[in-house]
């Protein structure tokens, strides 16, 4: 998961009405402003919503940000859609938005997510199974845990600012997705103990033998932080742009399709553009349902245009 650079995005999303014709979009449409914080998973989500604008004729604008950076975007109208609300992790980050309407949530685009504290599975079996063990073997772990990009890790603080769990002094190192895969791959290697964020969909779970830890249910959710993740947009940007909220309304996907488009950006270093086009090409069942009652800005069939260009 990443944060505080800049690529190239997307748009809205609805998902009921009927679409009016594509001239009835204004202008302002024909830009689609996204933001997604570096996590792969939503590099390549968003590298999709790119992909199929893009085929439709739209142009595609989206920034990397830290997730508060986001919210705000979202209200200040300077963003239009964020692909990537995980729903429990990220609900103290969006109450705000939701209390007073400047962001709404569109629609589950993703079910059998999970987002928690992980472990080697080599530690697992010495006996952290539980985040309230991690204290007594502080020595192991040199007293850190390692998450993701800064701005993305405030469960982690909250959790060691809690005297239940007895962490403190343990600092939690803030890097970048990358950045804490590494660290992890070293550890593995060296078979040092680490404790670091861990979710699926993402590679990591095929990559190393891992296992999540119990204990977080207050602040992750329940079930190693089961979560769903939706498509939000800006206050009035469904009513605005119905085409696009169409889209991004038929939009869901399912963990084995996203693990394998984050490997294609993780092992191929492909972009989250490239990602998706390839995943597409070899997925193209999708884009009948994701297309459906969607047109091309020139009012063209929307399928037909993203299938002429996929070369399909």
């Amino acid at each position: 998961m990443s944060r505080l650079r800049v690529i190239a995005g997307l748009a809205g999303a609805s998902m009921c009405i009927a679409i009016p014709a594509v001239a009835d979009e204004p202008d302002s449409c024909t830009t689609v402003r996204l933001a997604e914080p570096g996590w792969n998973d939503l590099a390549f989500t968003t590298g999709v919503a790119e992909v199929l604008l893009q085929g439709l004729g739209y142009q595609t604008q989206s920034t990397l940000l830290g997730l508060d950076v986001i919210y705000q975007g979202l209200k200040n109208k300077d963003l239009d859609v964020f692909m990537g609300y995980w729903d429990p992790a990220m609900v103290t980050y969006y109450e705000a938005y939701k209390a007073d309407g400047s962001v709404e949530t569109v629609q589950q685009n993703l079910t059998g997510a999970k987002y928690t504290f992980a472990v080697p599975q080599y530690v697992h079996d010495a006996g952290i199974r539980d985040i309230a063990d991690l204290a007594a073997h502080a020595d192991k772990f040199e007293r850190k845990m390692y998450g993701i990009e800064p701005g993305s890790n405030q469960l982690m603080f909250d959790i060691v600012n809690d005297p239940a769990f007895k962490l403190d002094g343990w600092e939690v190192v803030e890097s970048s997705e990358q950045g804490m895969l590494a660290q992890v791959e070293k550890a593995v290697r060296n078979q040092q103990w680490i404790v670091f964020q861990g979710w699926a969909p993402h590679p990591m779970n095929t990559d190393f033998k891992i296992a999540y830890l119990t204990g977080g249910d207050a602040y992750y959710g329940p079930d190693f932080g089961a979560a769903t993740v939706h498509t939000q947009v800006r206050q009035g940007y469904l009513e605005e742009c119905p085409n696009v909220a169409q889209l991004l309304g038929n939009v869901t996907f399912e963990l084995d399709f996203e693990n394998q488009g984050m490997g294609y950006l993780i092992r191929d270093n492909l972009s989250g553009i490239d990602a998706a086009r390839k995943a597409l090409r070899e997925n193209p069942h999708y884009l009948d349902a994701w297309l459906s009652g969607v047109k091309a800005r020139d009012g063209a069939e929307g399928l037909g245009a993203v299938r002429a260009s996929l070369g399909l």
